[in-house]
């Protein structure tokens, strides 16, 4: 109980009306408050600091009288009109490099009821509209003559071409959603590949792609904007490398990853919102995308697992943190009869698993019939081994979890806390209770049988038992809603996607179960948090890591007993407090007992049993990870 005094520290909202001045930067790069908020700017650091608007309409030498904000030092400043501030300390800042941020107020529609529309200029719009297929036979060629801020419009028609987009602020816009389509016939890579700033595609259908349907890569704006992902042989819609991002109103099917995906930036300043991604090995997978990236007020459903943003060594920027899960639908992930590939089968069956991540918060999140848990904090293994800190899960409705609505495996790191979420079961049980996120925290308070399940699945990959069917054989979408205002719509490139994209986290709320979809997923029979019907390689594992230690454990406890019993050369008292040893320090005990406890039996006997009991553990270990093909 010692242990509950331990550190309490949690990840949090963070709090957009105070900007807070470190050494040399401030904490966010984008603050977003509603208009009429006072924001107060606070010094943490150890030096000077300020902030100023770069157009000069305020700052912290107006309210407070002094250039310089000592460490310590307040400078609060109403906010009464809507608009976009740039804003820099003057002392850390030059030609908009360096300590630099942003301070949006009000909603996108307020600052443009007083601003006005935005200026085309202003966001990199050209004017001219180039047409496919009237002018330019192929989609590719339309891009190869355009000019930086084109409307690349796509008529109806099947185009089978990989289109590469070198051209930077194109807008590339299919006149029907469902009727204009890019097909890579699993013949080219990708349907898109963008490697240009500020590009959006939008609007159109890409499908039968052997590796993406629409990739961005390298560049600072992308937008992808009601657009229809079907069959991709990696990723339906993918962001790499890039920051500065929007996906919003599309649909993505059929890709053994995931349907969406963002990785390998930090920060990212990207939103994923009002998607839906089903029949896909994972949902969404984001490696190492962190700060400032939102999965929002989307339908993942249908697929192996649900949403997984993760850390690995293999991209950059690990491990990951600071990312949104907010008001998200997320139900009936577990299926096998959809493509996987060997990195998205371990995390099959959870709603929501964030494997080695720091500081996130998932809220306000309807999630629902998941074989395996509904929400589940994981480590990570890769050439580190990543392991959760600090992530917040709260105001959650969690239902039909087959092993338990919510779970923490380990070693997990401090800080993850749990509250307020409507649940039935968690693992370890009591959750809520002793890793709470105002109260009572244990260290530790985590169990291994959610870890060791998804070890079994990596040993299905390396025996090929796992499900293992084609792309191309989930079910096709019905079509999909239109663009507002469809080849008539404003032209808006990629620039400044983050700032001028409303988001009102606080409005979101935990939505509603769709008709026909109700709780079905049974709870599950688990020993020690073993799910007894998982795979056949996930028992094995968590057999050794339970059941087997307990036998070890009773084994040598019996012959300490044995041993201390026959005894006549220690005293009565001394037998108790070392059989009370044995039993309060599990396996420590024991071993004390057996070197330090003067025991009778022979040393070279004590070797045998210690060492032949840790022996056969570990060669039982070893035997499965190299079946399985783990090492």
């Amino acid at each position: 109980m010692v242990a509950a005094c331990g550190s309490n520290e949690a990840a949090s909202v963070r709090d957009d009306a105070t900007v807070v001045m470190f050494d040399n930067e401030f904490d966010r790069q984008v603050y977003r408050v509603p208009v009429g908020t006072t924001v107060s700017f606070v010094n943490e650091g150890r030096n000077v600091h300020n902030a100023f608007a770069d157009d000069g309409s305020w700052s912290t030498e107006a309210v407070t009288g002094q250039l310089a904000l000592f460490p310590g030092d307040v400078a609060d400043i109403a906010f009464d009109e809507p608009g976009r501030h740039l804003f820099v300390c003057t002392f850390h800042a030059a030609n908009g490099i360096g300590m630099v941020a942003t301070l949006v107020v009000g909603s996108v529609e307020e600052i443009e009821q007083v601003a006005g529309p935005t200026d085309p200029e202003t966001v990199g719009a050209s004017g001219v509209t180039r047409l496919v297929p009237d002018e330019y036979p192929t989609i590719q060629s339309a891009v190869d003559a355009a000019d930086p801020g084109d409307l690349i419009l796509i008529g109806p028609g099947v185009y089978r071409e990989e289109v590469a987009v070198a051209t930077a602020r194109l807008t590339i816009r299919g006149v029907d959603r469902n009727e204009t389509i890019v097909d890579g016939e699993f013949a080219r890579e990708n349907n898109f590949i963008i490697v240009a700033d500020g590009v959006a595609v939008e609007n159109l259908t890409v499908q039968n792609a052997n590796e993406n349907g629409v990739f961005w890569t390298g560049v600072t704006g992308y937008r992808g904007s009601y657009l229809t992902s079907i069959y991709a042989g990696n990723y339906g819609i993918y962001a790499f490398d890039s920051v500065d991002g929007l996906f919003e109103h599309s649909y993505a099917t059929g890709s053994p990853d995931s349907g969406f995906y963002v990785g390998q930036c930090d920060p990212c300043y990207s939103i994923v919102t009002n998607v839906v991604s089903e029949y896909n090995g994972m949902g969404y997978s984001g490696t190492n995308s962190s700060g400032e990236m939102y999965i929002i007020d989307s339908v993942w459903r249908n697929n192996g697992s649900g949403i997984v943003p993760n850390s690995l060594d293999g991209e950059k920027y690990p491990p990951g943190h600071d990312v949104t899960i907010v008001g998200n639908l997320i139900h009936d992930n577990g299926r096998t009869d959809v493509p996987f590939k060997n990195a998205t089968w371990p995390a099959f069956g959870n709603g929501v698993i964030i494997p080695g991540i720091k500081t996130s918060l998932v809220e306000r999140n309807r999630i629902v019939n998941h074989p395996g848990n509904g929400i589940v904090i994981p480590p990570n293994l890769d050439k580190n081994f990543w392991m959760s800190y600090n992530n917040v899960v709260r105001d959650n409705v969690i239902e039909g979890s087959g092993r338990a609505d919510l779970a923490l495996t380990g070693p997990a790191g401090d800080g993850n806390c749990f509250e307020n979420n409507q649940h039935e079961t968690s693992l370890p049980v009591g959750l809520e209770f002793f890793q709470s996120c105002d109260g009572l925290r244990l260290p530790m308070r985590w169990e291994l049988a959610g870890t060791l399940e998804p070890l079994g699945r990596v040993a299905q990959n390396g025996t090929d038992t796992r499900p293992n069917p084609p792309v191309g054989l989930t079910p096709l979408p019905p079509p999909q809603a239109q663009m507002p205002g469809g080849a008539d719509a404003p032209v808006r490139p990629a620039v400044d996607v983050f700032t001028s994209t409303d988001l009102d986290i606080a409005s979101l709320t935990v939505p509603d179960l769709p008709s026909g979809v109700s709780v079905t997923q049974q709870k599950g029979i688990t020993l020690f948090g073993l799910l007894i019907a998982s795979t056949g390689w996930s028992v094995y594992f968590g057999l050794w890591a339970y059941l087997m230690p307990f036998m070890l454990f009773g084994a040598l406890l019996a012959i300490l007993l044995w041993d201390v019993v026959r005894r006549d050369d220690i005293s009565k008292t001394s037998s108790i407090l070392w059989i009370a040893i044995a039993l309060l320090v599990p396996f420590l005990g024991v071993l004390a007992y057996f070197f330090v406890g003067k025991s009778s039996i022979p040393a070279w006997q004590r070797f045998a049993i210690i060492g032949g009991g840790l022996g056969a553990y570990l060669v039982l270990f070893a035997v499965g990870a190299v079946v399985g093909g783990i090492v």
